[in-house]
């Protein structure tokens, strides 16, 4: 139980290190310094009667506010909804999409689940399909995890697309977990789901995490979320009895952000906008660069033309420049390139990654 997760192993502590980060993918603006305030909350008023957090983000998805329990971060959300799918479940086996996230891989793992894999097809770029899924479960499948967007690849899934692939999960008596931290990375905020993206929250048997780290920039508040049908929440509320609460001045700074929510996100998605402009011209622009930056999206799954995903990760981290070697994803041939960080420092790491490539 408990096996090592490598992918958080390796990045712990590099994205202070490096000189150019183009491996976090978070829109955090800039490092947090010791500061108890997150750079984007401070110096903004505090709501004189907020609602209650559960109520406050219950409302952003649209669901009753006994749907949702609130966790110390987005990893900690997908381990209380690991377990409690065990737990509720007769089968062990939980299915996971590959490429995939290296975590949603071990955190079922350590909590007692067979994990077997279902591929999102190369080909077609990446797609979430039922009938794949259909036919890769089994009697004994509990949970079927998927991410949206898709990480490493950006691919967004919508929300008519999700609720095909839960009704195949339902069908199997399965439950599907949807991991959303970057569910609010889209260019058009019209779909009218979770702070502006697509949310599978309300969906049958599917269960929905996220948090404020990626989209919002706030990963030093440790505030996540875990979405789904109150009988799940309730048993998912006592697993969580046996792990450390959420931080009282967590959830005072997560309520002040409700409190100036509109701007707030309007700032992460002009960031995001531009952001994706200047990974995506970069990525089109080069010839030595086979893959897609998604619309909307700041990050992608991108192979060189000679040199795998291990290689180049070695040679960047030389020249000073993280990126994430897509061996953690089920893809050891590319790697993960982000642009979370300011615009400017977007722009310098690309152009420090840019002479990399040109002189490999």
């Amino acid at each position: 139980m408990y096996e090592p997760m490598p992918y958080l192993e390796w990045i712990h502590g590099r994205p202070e290190t490096a000189t150019h980060d183009l491996g976090s993918s978070d829109l955090r603006t800039d490092r947090a310094h010791g500061s108890v305030v997150p750079s984007p909350l401070a110096g903004l008023d505090d709501p004189a009667d907020p609602p209650s957090l559960e109520a406050a983000i219950a409302a952003e998805y649209g669901v009753d506010e006994s749907r949702v329990l609130v966790t110390a971060g987005a990893t900690h959300a997908n381990f209380l909804a690991a377990a409690a799918a065990l737990s509720l479940a007769e089968g062990d086996e939980v299915l996971v999409e590959r490429p995939g996230y290296d975590p949603l891989i071990h955190t079922p793992a350590g909590v007692g689940g067979e994990i077997e894999r279902f591929e999102r097809p190369a080909s077609s770029g990446y797609p979430l399909l039922p009938d794949t899924i259909t036919a890769a479960t089994s009697p004994g499948t509990a949970l079927v995890t998927v991410t949206n967007r898709h990480n490493p690849t950006g691919r967004l899934t919508s929300r008519g697309d999700l609720a095909s692939v839960a009704e195949a999960v339902a069908d199997t008596n399965a439950r599907l977990l949807v991991d959303e931290v970057y569910g609010p990375y889209t260019a058009d905020p019209g779909s009218g789901g979770a702070f502006g993206g697509v949310t599978a929250a309300g969906l049958s048997n599917t269960v929905v995490t996220g948090s404020f780290t990626k989209f919002h920039g706030l990963g030093g508040l440790q505030i996540g979320w875990v979405i789904a049908d109150e009988s799940f929440v309730d048993r998912a509320r006592e697993v969580f009895m046996h792990v450390p609460s959420v931080a009282e001045p967590s959830r005072a700074l997560a309520r002040r952000f409700f409190a100036h929510r509109d701007e707030l996100v309007a700032d992460s998605r002009a960031h995001l906008r531009r952001n994706h402009e200047l990974l995506a011209s970069f990525v089109d622009g080069r010839d030595d660069l086979d893959g897609r930056i998604a619309a909307g999206c700041t990050f992608g799954l991108v192979e060189h033309e000679r040199v795998d995903g291990d290689a180049l990760t070695e040679a960047a981290w030389d020249a000073g420049v993280l990126v994430v070697p897509g061996r953690f994803f089920g893809a050891p041939s590319g790697i993960r390139l982000s642009a979370g960080r300011r615009p400017a420092a977007v722009e310098a790491g690309l152009a420090e990654l840019g002479r990399l490539l040109d002189d490999l």
